[in-house]
């Protein structure tokens, strides 16, 4: 393990004087930190999205062009230089590493095409891993050799339930039906009872994964050094909460892009296309002792109903929106970003769960089988795996983003609000 110099500010080692035991002081009084650089964490990162690192050389163009960077030591130019370093560990609970949205603007404007906003993207996805419990989980759903495997899982369980269906019901008191009397179902095979104890217990696990994996980055953000000194709330907890919530709902910050305008579009219609499937999906697991439902609940509904209509709308906007993504990191990637396979696992997992969602409902209707029933298990299947791999993969981004927008909103590290005197950084 090779060992440096470098200011806690990320310029260049300061060498000491003759004579001197210790390294002067720097002009801004910060003093200087060994560094241990994790040569690891720099391969991994060259290979994830961060390969243009190395040109970096420090202009700071980036932090100055960046629209959410604040005025106190704004991002990215110390992310980079950390991560030229190996600086694993200060990356890893950074809270700036989050308040990024990859709008690419820094990308567009280096003088030396570092692309910072790809290299930010591969720290992410690397602090993912460094927090997620299982941790192999995580690295499964990072790398492509895997996705045999991680379509298998949810497969053979899924399986494993309809060959056991009849044995679990006797023992958990449900009487499983035999037919398909009363409603037209998707598939005898899996009834509701059975998708809900299915689900619900997998779940819950990937529920307490995600739990823990962001406690781990909450107690590392909470030391984060990048509060400045004796720091102390701004904000009080909940109204941060309400503050990051609002902008998350009117993606304002995406609006901020100069470069791609058109992201604040296809993100708004995935988000909210994922919210309404959401809403549906918690109506129809709470179905059988929801006291909104008046009378027996019946399920699949008809085509007609209001949440069948939003499950369809919510299914058309995540397409549309998908369809909108695809094409920027095809034909637009020199402002989209470069993409890599941690981008496109989630892109195409989400088109896959809506392509195969709306396959289902047509052949149901169509009254075709068995085509219907296979449709419905590989539509099981990407749900599955969409909702338990979720801890693992970028859509945690919307859990580890939050919480650093509730952190910073805590502390006052936002746009137009420094945390300490000193401005932004020289």
């Amino acid at each position: 393990m090779e060992t440096a110099e470098i200011t806690a500010t990320a310029g260049p080692a300061v060498p000491e004087e003759e004579g001197s035991q210790e390294p002067p002081p720097q002009r801004d009084g910060r003093e200087p930190v060994l560094v241990e650089p994790d040569l690891e964490f720099i391969r991994v990162m060259s290979r994830t999205g961060g390969d243009s690192l190395k040109m970096c050389f420090q202009c700071g163009t980036c932090s100055a062009t960046c629209p959410l960077a604040p005025d106190d030591h704004p991002f990215p130019r110390k992310e980079m230089a950390w991560a030229v370093w190996g600086m694993k560990d200060r990356l890893m609970a950074d809270p700036d590493v989050w308040l990024c949205h990859h709008c690419n603007d820094c990308s567009t404007n280096c003088p030396r095409g570092a692309r910072p906003g790809d290299v930010l993207g591969a720290v992410r996805q690397q602090a993912i891993i460094h927090y997620a419990l299982p941790r192999f989980l995580a690295r499964w759903v990072g790398n492509p050799r895997y996705i045999p495997l991680l379509l298998a899982i949810p497969a053979i369980l899924l399986w494993l339930a309809i060959a056991f269906r009849d044995e679990v019901g006797n023992a958990l008191g449900f009487r499983v039906p035999t037919g398909e009397e009363i409603v037209y179902s998707f598939t005898p095979l899996l009834p509701h009872w059975l998708l809900n104890s299915f689900f619900g217990l997998f779940g819950t696990l990937a529920v307490l994964a995600a739990v823990v994996g962001i406690w781990r980055f909450a107690r590392a953000l909470q030391r984060s050094d990048a509060w400045g000194e004796d720091a102390k709330p701004v904000r009080g907890l909940g109204a941060s909460m309400v503050s990051v919530l609002a902008k998350i709902i009117t993606h304002r910050n995406f609006t901020f892009c100069e470069t791609d305008h058109r992201r604040s579009i296809s993100h708004f219609g995935v988000f909210f296309g994922f919210l309404a499937l959401t809403l549906v999906t918690s109506w129809i697991i709470t179905g059988p002792v929801n006291p909104l439902i008046p009378g027996d609940f019946i399920y699949p509904f008809s085509f007609w109903s209001p949440w069948k209509i939003l499950a369809n709308l919510g299914g058309l906007a995540i397409f549309t929106g998908l369809l909108m993504m695809i094409w920027d990191r095809l034909y637009f990637g020199h402002l989209a970003g470069t993409s890599s396979y941690f981008d496109w696992f989630l892109v195409w997992t989400l088109f896959l769960v809506v392509a195969s969602g709306f396959a289902t409902e047509f052949l149901h209707y169509l009254r075709m089988g068995p085509h219907r029933h296979v449709a419905y298990f590989c539509h099981l299947v990407l749900v599955f795996g969409l909702l338990i791999y979720l801890p693992y993969s970028k859509l945690a981004h919307l859990l580890y983003r939050t919480t650093a927008m509730v952190f910073a909103e805590r502390y006052g590290r936002i746009v137009g609000e420094p945390t300490k005197e000193g401005g932004a950084e020289e």
